[in-house]
């Protein structure tokens, strides 16, 4: 059975074939499509997970301008639009207020035919409205009773977990749950995002990146005192035993099989020092060009001089440091916070990474980009937070590929000796 989600993308995508010069709009309810009465309180607005993630890939990916209903009265129009906006800007959705359609003025019936109205209005603007989602049944029944051509996809928003009052037009579809993975394919991801196999630090998940059409892959390099070998591995190999510090896979091997398939490589450098010299003789023994070379150090390990040897010796390449510990100095101290970035862009730096989940990740993710500087989001634990990250437009994503939902079986880096296991009999 299609989902909603899957259903919506294939419907808006057949809509733009079908009328390629016409203004397309998807309109939600806002007071139960996209805010989440559960978790809301006075002023405090809160979205139902997913909600602005799918209203952000139908504009961004779909080409579909998305409107709101709400019985609202019409003198709340400007405090609904702010605390939209403030809601959605976490996602980089923003509502103009023809975006938004509140209860007709002297309006005498009730809060679903008010939303229903609400439709037939963007309508009489000019807008070819594709779908409807609307979280109650009578609403969706008089938008379709208005529908002679049944050209409008009607979706019932059942997110609050509620019974079901009353009865969905037979065409209608119901849906509980935003699932990303089921409105966005692979194939629909924008080209212009990067995307990196994090990792690749054993057997199994460098078979399974070179395997895939992912082009940049990142290995964690230490120095192996004991042996004087790059090996691959997470977490400090101090405490690790001799025999399983031996069996680790070489950088040296590494870069021989990706040079081999065409990848590209980024190194997690986990120290300074001599670490530095002998990675970059490792790549340039291997044939690596700057095009196909990432460096991502961290500051405490690098300083200056680290991080302007890397700079000088690869001047073409990425050169990345993790600043997530700048969310909080941003949020205070910004004017701050945007000189110690220009301070390390003067020293080579050319990118910066982001946690996608850290708490500050929000306002300080917006700030680099009003800033001009280039920003790697990682720390995405599944496909559903890949998408949401990939759907911010950042320059890259770094990300595990445990996305078993796209055949893909990234085993993750094994931080802590933790990897990812699978059913292997799902298909």
């Amino acid at each position: 059975m299609t989902s909603w989600m899957a259903a919506l993308a294939a419907h808006c995508k057949h809509a733009r074939q079908q009328h390629p010069g016409d203004r397309l709009m998807v309109v939600f309810d806002a007071d139960g499509a996209l805010i989440d009465r559960r978790r809301s309180f006075g002023s405090t607005l809160r979205p139902y997970p997913g909600a602005l993630e799918t209203i952000r890939w139908l504009e961004m990916g779909l080409g579909c301008a998305v409107g709101l209903v709400s019985a609202r009265p019409g003198a709340e129009r400007a405090a609904t639009l702010a605390a939209l906006n403030a809601l959605g800007a976490a996602c980089r959705v923003q509502f103009e207020d023809a975006q938004l359609r509140l209860r007709p003025e002297g309006w005498a019936g009730d809060d679903a035919a008010a939303r229903a109205a609400g439709v037939s209005a963007f309508q009489a603007a000019g807008w070819r409205v594709v779908a409807v989602l609307d979280s109650a049944p009578e609403a969706l029944a008089a938008v379709a009773a208005g529908d002679e051509a049944g050209e409008i996809l009607l979706l019932h928003a059942a997110l609050d977990g509620a019974p079901r009052k009353g009865t969905l037009p037979p065409r209608a579809l119901s849906g509980d749950a935003y699932r990303l993975a089921d409105l966005i394919a692979e194939r629909d991801l924008p080209p212009d995002v990067g995307l990196v196999w994090h990792g690749l630090n054993d057997e199994p998940n460098v078979r399974q990146f070179l395997a895939s059409e992912i082009v940049w892959g990142e290995c964690d390099i230490h120095l192996d005192p004991r042996s004087d070998r790059l090996v691959l591995h997470h977490d400090e190999l101090d405490d690790a035993p001799a025999d399983d510090v031996a069996a680790l896979l070489t950088l040296d091997d590494l870069l021989a099989r990706m040079r081999e398939r065409d990848k590209a490589v980024k190194l997690d450098l986990k120290g300074g020092g001599a670490l530095i010299g002998r990675a970059l003789a490792l790549v340039e023994r291997h044939g690596f060009d700057d095009d196909h070379l990432w460096l991502n150090g961290y500051l405490q390990f690098l300083g200056e001089a680290g991080v302007r040897q890397l700079a000088e010796a690869r001047p073409g390449a990425v050169l990345q440091a993790p600043v997530d510990f700048m969310g909080v100095l941003a949020a205070s101290l910004p004017d701050h916070t945007r000189a110690i970035l220009d301070t390390l862009r003067g020293w080579g730096m050319n990118r910066f990474s982001i946690n996608f989940m850290s708490a500050e990740r929000p306002q300080f993710y917006d700030l680099m980009l009003r800033w001009g500087f280039e920003v790697n989001l990682y720390g995405v634990v599944d496909l559903e937070t890949f998408l949401a990250a990939v759907l911010l437009r950042p320059r890259s994503v770094t990300a595990d590929f445990n996305f078993p939902q796209w055949h893909y079986y990234g085993r993750g880096s094994g931080q802590g000796g933790r990897y990812y296991e699978y059913d292997q009999r799902v298909p």
